[in-house]
């Protein structure tokens, strides 16, 4: 059975968001493993002695097999090409990324996909999106993986859910991409750059 993961943002010894990475992670072990007494993972990280932003992988099945960290820093993304991946399930967060990495050698010159699944937009290879329509960000309803930081987003209500296909682009004039990594605003670029 493949790993599942949790990529958590440890910066001025801070895990963040740590309560939406519980849930997912919890979430992920009752579904699968059946798994039903929840664990914390601040009991498996050790925050403090990073200051710069760090990138702590956990890898868990029913659970926590590994923890790593390493320095993160973010690739720069100035073009999407569209992609389309009808029925491509994403669901869990894991560390067979296979499917995703075939559809990422489809991206040409841009610098990463915008992944069309069943007609609608979804994500990036390794972020969530939104749009802005002028007075809100739109981000698609129904992503392949329900991330950390869209739902710290969503609510917080920077951010609403909506069903975007790719002919609706032209309402939007700019597309932000992130994660638990990549915090929201740090890559944003003109639809116009979605090829």
């Amino acid at each position: 059975m493949c790993q599942f993961i949790e990529t958590i943002r440890i910066e001025n010894g801070k895990a963040l968001n740590l309560g939406f990475h519980n849930y997912r992670f919890n979430k992920t072990r009752r579904d699968i493993f059946e798994c039903n007494l929840p664990v914390n993972l601040a009991d498996y990280i050790q925050p403090g002695e990073y200051t710069e932003r760090t990138k702590c992988r956990i890898e868990y099945q029913d659970e926590v097999e590994k923890v790593e960290y390493q320095p993160y820093t973010i690739r720069p993304v100035k073009s999407l090409r569209m992609v389309t991946s009808d029925g491509l399930d994403y669901t869990y967060k894991s560390s067979n990324r296979q499917k995703l990495d075939e559809l990422f050698k489809q991206k040409g010159e841009a610098d990463d996909i915008l992944i069309i699944r069943d007609g609608f937009l979804t994500d990036t290879s390794i972020a969530n999106i939104a749009l802005w329509n002028g007075e809100q960000w739109e981000t698609p309803e129904k992503p392949l993986l329900e991330g950390t930081m869209r739902a710290s987003l969503l609510g917080k209500g920077l951010i609403v859910p909506a069903a975007i296909r790719p002919h609706d682009l032209s309402r939007y004039s700019l597309i932000r991409l992130f994660n638990a990594m990549i915090g929201f605003g740090e890559i944003e670029l003109p639809v116009q750059h979605i090829l």
